[in-house]
């Protein structure tokens, strides 16, 4: 392998031009006819024993060039890239110039970590909410333990929108019973929407034992059998019940809380509002330095470093589904969606995840943050307490690497969000720049989406 042309291109991306010498090429043009000689059949030999040139001969020189070059530029591009010092951060962009007898020669466009010029990180202004919580915010809050102690009370009136009725029901299609159009004691709410147009209107108004003939005509979307059909259905009203609510009082918080009295139950309700939304408050404000951290920096993100971030959100996003059930092949058809539709969705997530990360790095660059033994360890073991697990689990199934890397991050974050003041933010020029680095990762090209997994994820060159 030799690397002789290194040239660099624009959003951070480095052009290699490498070359494989003619004995290298030819091990792997060798390799690739004892792979593959089992599967070729050549009239007057036995299968897999016909001799390299005779195959040569019949389909051409370079049959098995493309398994050839496959098997050989992986390892080419990998040792390219580490003996030109490149920081590899996406998937390169494979491109055969010339291939023969004497070797091959390609290019690859490869993605590296850019530069990144950070604006402003101590004393960030971004906005903060302060929550005030009014007695209307309390009731919100109690509502779903009234909700819980509701009951249905039988009354002797006429059902009303609200009520329940418990009826029987038989639908009747020119004076023959249908399947499924019949019901015994069948709580029915009225008003809910439960059954077609036009029933539930027709019970209001009616009885304890009291029966009716109900004319309806099913709408012209229903299943085929009914669809648009004037049928009758016999309902008898058996009970009409309405829901009554608890007196809310010093009894009614002593039933559904702790408390003793109502003024306490309510407000340990407020303080946990408040708690809730000042934790949301807190997120917001945090998210916004960060946003501004964001656009205060100057990055140009190869298309490459995205791609990777995306695949990496899909494959969270497979394993979360596979958690419920549901394979991604089934989601994309439940949603109609594509594979690309899914990706073009994640892209500005992952976008957004990259640009956090690279400010994040450069502001633990700046003052020169690390992580201590001690706080790796502190870590593995918060860890473990977290999922159940001995700490030699997590330690064999998370790098200490990516979690000290991690940690890294965390700090860097802490000290950002620490500097930050709560005020109005300011509008940056640089919001422009987030912008148009989105749109021009939705508008990536697709031959560059990658295919694999991550070392393999290249554009596999194609012999001529």
């Amino acid at each position: 392998m030799k690397v002789t042309s290194v040239e660099k291109k624009e959003k951070s991306t480095v052009e290699l031009t490498i070359q494989i010498d003619a004995a290298q090429f030819e091990a792997a043009v060798q390799k690739a006819y004892l792979k593959s000689r089992g599967s070729i059949s050549v009239p007057g030999f036995r299968k897999g024993k016909a001799p390299r040139k005779i195959i040569e001969g019949m389909y051409g020189a370079g049959v098995f060039y493309e398994d050839a070059i496959n098997d050989v530029y992986p390892s080419a591009y990998e040792e390219a890239v580490k003996e030109q010092g490149l920081d590899d951060v996406g998937y390169p962009k494979m491109e055969i110039v010339e291939v023969g007898k004497e070797g091959f020669t390609f290019k690859a466009l490869v993605s590296v970590r850019p530069e990144v010029k950070l604006g402003t990180y101590k004393g960030i202004t971004a906005p903060k909410e302060e929550p005030k919580i009014t007695e209307k915010d309390v009731d919100e809050e109690m509502k779903p333990f009234v909700e819980r102690a509701t009951r249905l009370v039988s009354v002797k009136r006429k059902a009303k929108k609200g009520d329940t009725a418990v009826i029987d029901f038989e639908g009747f299609d020119n004076g023959t019973p249908f399947e499924g159009g019949k019901g015994e004691n069948y709580d029915l709410k009225l008003g809910s929407g439960a059954f077609v147009p036009g029933f539930e209107e027709q019970i209001i108004g009616m009885k304890a034992g009291e029966e009716k003939d109900l004319d309806i005509t099913f709408p012209e979307d229903y299943h085929a059998d009914l669809a648009g059909k004037a049928v009758v259905f016999h309902v008898k009203v058996n009970e009409v019940k309405e829901s009554q609510a608890p007196a809310v009082d010093d009894e009614f918080a002593k039933d559904v809380s702790e408390f003793e009295t109502l003024e306490a139950f309510r407000t340990d309700l407020k303080e946990k509002v408040t708690q809730r939304r000042q934790q949301q408050a807190q997120a917001d404000f945090e998210n916004a330095v960060m946003d501004q951290l964001v656009e205060d920096m100057e990055c140009e993100i190869p298309d490459g470093m995205v791609e990777v971030q995306v695949d990496r959100l899909m494959d969270d996003y497979a394993m979360r589904l596979q958690g419920q059930g549901i394979s991604m092949d089934d989601y994309m058809k439940m949603m109609g969606m594509s594979p690309e539709m899914l990706r073009t969705s994640a892209r500005p997530a992952a976008l957004k995840q990259v640009q956090t990360e690279l400010a994040l790095t450069a502001v633990a660059d700046a003052e020169k943050l690390e992580v201590t033994e001690e706080e790796l360890e502190a870590e593995f073991s918060r860890l473990a307490e977290q999922y159940g697990l001995k700490v030699e689990q997590v330690k064999a199934a998370v790098p200490a690497e990516d979690l000290k890397k991690d940690l890294r991050l965390k700090k860097a974050s802490s000290l950002v969000i620490a500097e930050a003041k709560s005020g109005k933010a300011k509008k940056k020029a640089a919001a422009k720049k987030t912008e148009a680095a989105e749109a021009a990762a939705e508008e990536a090209p697709a031959e560059e989406k990658p295919k694999r997994a991550r070392k393999k994820k290249t554009e596999e060159p194609k012999a001529e």
